[in-house]
């Protein structure tokens, strides 16, 4: 019935960021046309958590060894807005995209569905 998550980040710069995700990040894309790219993401996963003010939708990135990410995308130039903290369910930082704006990054410790143990 579902056949993937079709995510959208709302930027001021979109042209800056395509780049940071093609570039930086090295996802592969197509271009849906005029040079509209879409980006392919690695398996996802979704949560629903219960919320104390208004509902909102959240986008994390996730990596299998938080430090060595942040190292090789500090790197790469790219700036942290946050240092790495332990939340318990996992590690967590957040990293500036080109146009500004800020995007989490996660090293989860929690079971994933998706992951080859299962």
């Amino acid at each position: 019935m579902i056949t993937g998550v079709h995510a959208i980040i709302f930027t001021r710069d979109a042209a800056a960021d395509r780049a940071f995700f093609r570039d930086v990040l090295d996802l592969s894309s197509v271009d849906a046309g005029g040079g509209w790219l879409i980006f392919a993401l690695p398996p996802a996963e979704l949560a629903a958590h219960p919320a104390d003010g208004d509902a909102h939708h959240e986008l994390y990135l996730m990596c299998d060894d938080i430090r060595a990410t942040v190292e090789e995308l500090r790197a790469k130039g790219v700036e942290f807005t946050k240092g790495i903290s332990d939340e318990g369910f996992g590690l967590m930082t957040a990293l500036t995209l080109p146009s500004g704006s800020e995007l989490a990054l996660y090293e989860p410790r929690h079971p994933r569905p998706l992951s080859p143990s299962r």
